[in-house]
């Protein structure tokens, strides 16, 4: 009976865990957590509610969510991806459903159905998992591997690793001549302090585009206005695509933000229009543009040297040029970061040239498996890192059960 140990109780571990039981009901295999308890991140994720995927169904889409990782999960995502996640659940009693902004969520609207999930496949088949069991070391003899923890050794045939992202964990890698790429933050929103923005906590622009100057680096959607500065899809994208860059640029650099996803010239117009149409109305008091609340409204009118009282009729074409140019290329100086201690993912992991992804194997170490943050990938928010820990370990799990 070949035994199995998976390193890590998290979403990826017990994926790999029950899909490698169902395909070969013959395999001894033990779950090893660190901590006092297991799922942790699968608890809290999509606050409370578990994002289990997006509903992207094409594979050449799916991966252009991920910064790292794109050309690497293509052919994974033919085996396995976003249909087949739905199907899984559903099949194990958890129907999933997909919410407006495309995000994936089980139908009972709490995490605690994914758990009880897994809780239930690993206990109807006989997995063990056991807690407080921190891995100090790996090595290997004899074809075998052993895994050595505080509490005791253990022996295995195959070896998976899915103990997400942390620096004891990479130590340990790199124990096994494995390269570990740099880890630095991926998902963060940008730390602004501007007049234009302060104390509008909360305020949102629905399609706003985003790009750092000097850069190619560019990204459209929602725009949230927070305590720290800049934040929403738009900023989160940006900052994944973006982490090597801006970690590089030590998190100083200029965001050009264009609030209206609009030329400058056509916002022009509009505005050269307004001046004729209602020469009398006072400028701040209406935003003319539907997507630009009022508060905001009022502060880009003002970084316009346009005064409380001007009208329409008193604005200079500068005037109205300065106007344009705040509505559409805005720049804003960002000093610094603020990450979500939740939603926490790192660019950086094990350097993909070293796994082979037909089987999630180590190119180096035969029978060594990775799966999850563990690898140098991951993906802006929305449910994607957990597909990336589903389709790793089911594409695993399949070539241990085969073996």
């Amino acid at each position: 009976m070949n035994k199995i140990i998976i390193i890590g109780g998290g979403a990826a571990g017990f994926f790999t865990a029950i899909n490698a039981k169902e395909q070969n009901p013959n395999l001894d295999i033990t779950i090893l957590e660190k901590g006092n308890d297991v799922l942790q991140k699968v608890k809290i994720s999509g606050g409370g509610r578990c994002n289990v995927t997006h509903a992207c169904f094409e594979p050449k889409e799916l991966v252009k969510f991920y910064p790292r990782g794109e050309k690497e999960l293509l052919g994974p995502f033919h085996t396995f991806m976003t249909g087949d996640t739905f199907e899984w659940f559903d099949d194990r009693g958890v129907p999933l459903k997909i919410e407006d902004d495309n995000r994936v969520f089980p139908e009972a609207n709490t995490s605690q159905a994914i758990i009880d999930c897994f809780q239930n496949g690993v206990d109807k088949l006989g997995i063990k998992v056991l807690k407080n069991h921190g891995v100090n070391s790996v090595s290997k003899k004899d074809n075998q591997w052993i895994v050595a923890t505080k509490n005791e050794n253990f022996i295995a045939d195959k070896l998976v690793i899915a103990a997400g992202s942390s620096n004891k964990i990479w130590e340990l890698v790199k124990t096994l001549d494995h390269t570990i790429v740099e880890p630095v933050p991926s998902l963060f929103t940008f730390n602004i302090k501007d007049k234009r923005i302060i104390d509008l906590l909360g305020i949102s622009v629905s399609n706003a585009t985003v790009n750092i100057v000097g850069t190619k680096l560019e990204s459209s959607g929602p725009l949230l206005i927070t305590h720290w500065g800049m934040s929403g899809p738009a900023v989160l994208k940006l900052s994944a695509f973006g982490a090597r860059i801006l970690a590089d640029k030590d998190y100083q650099y200029n965001v050009q933000v264009n609030w209206v996803s609009r030329p400058t010239d056509k916002v022009l117009n509009v505005l050269l229009n307004l001046k004729k149409k209602e020469p009398k109305k006072t400028v701040i008091l209406k935003s003319q543009f539907s997507e630009i609340p009022k508060r905001l409204w009022e502060r880009l009118v003002l970084a316009s040297d346009i005064t409380e009282t001007q009208k329409w009729a008193d604005l200079s074409n500068l005037h109205l040029e300065k106007l344009a140019n705040q509505l559409t290329k805005g720049v804003f100086n960002a000093n610094g970061k603020s990450t979500f201690k939740e939603e926490f993912v790192t660019a950086g992991g094990i350097d993909l040239k070293e796994i082979n992804f037909k089987r999630f194997e180590s190119r180096k170490h035969e029978n060594l498996f990775f799966v999850g943050e563990i690898l140098n990938i991951d993906a802006v928010t929305g449910g994607f890192n957990f597909q990336n820990a589903w389709t790793g370990g089911f594409i695993a799990a399949k070539a241990i059960a085969e073996d």
